[in-house]
């Protein structure tokens, strides 16, 4: 049999594709270099998943679907460091710059409602940065990353159980799969050479 066009391509593909690049937008406007890198990778992870499915190939959609198992775990972790779980603080930790600025979510001063206030002649400001305070939003921008993970990771499920189910088709029409002409099929067998030549007498 023959797999059909069912398969390609998933609108699951095309979903996390969209929430990925939404997602790398913002999170270079926030300058948060950690996320942008992993949200580069999950983009390419997406396109090689794309690309399995329509050139139905089973070991690229496996590679897709370990990523996504990767995506997950770092989606979690976000969702972690904006709740605070554990040690993690925002106050302490930049681990979404490399420790390289202290820039925060984007979503922190552009959320809904928000309304920023610069603090004039703030002491506690560093080298070349402002202290500012944020007040009226609708939605911190902590539970705004949260949402955004938490939608990365339903989609990536979604998207494992696809890539799985895909992958398990292939591989099984692969191996069932019965070249039409082949030697076996027809019980064709190839022409056996001679050892040697034989000669016939030749008469005058």
């Amino acid at each position: 049999t023959v797999v059909t066009d069912a398969f390609i391509p998933a609108p699951s593909h095309a979903l996390l594709q969209v929430a990925a690049l939404e997602r790398q937008i913002f999170d270079f406007l926030g300058y948060q270099w950690a996320p942008i890198l992993a949200n580069f990778l999950h983009i390419m992870a997406v396109i090689l998943g794309i690309f399995g499915t329509i050139q139905y190939r089973s070991k690229y959609l496996m590679v897709y679907a370990v990523w996504l198992v990767l995506w997950v775990g770092w989606n979690a972790f976000i969702i972690c460091f904006y709740l605070e779980v554990g040690r993690l603080s925002q106050d302490r930790d930049f681990i979404m710059t490399f420790n390289t600025s202290l820039h925060r979510s984007w979503w922190m001063e552009n959320g809904p409602g928000c309304l920023v206030t610069p603090v004039l002649n703030s002491n506690l400001a560093p080298e070349d940065h402002h202290v500012i305070t944020v007040s009226g939003c609708l939605l911190d921008y902590q539970y705004i990353e949260v949402v955004s993970s938490a939608t990365q990771i339903f989609l990536a499920l979604f998207g494992f159980v696809y890539a799985c189910y895909v992958s398990k088709v292939f591989l099984e029409e692969e191996d069932s799969f019965d070249f039409i002409g082949g030697f076996d099929s027809y019980g064709y067998q190839a022409p056996q050479k001679t050892s040697h030549l034989q000669l016939q007498p030749l008469y005058t």
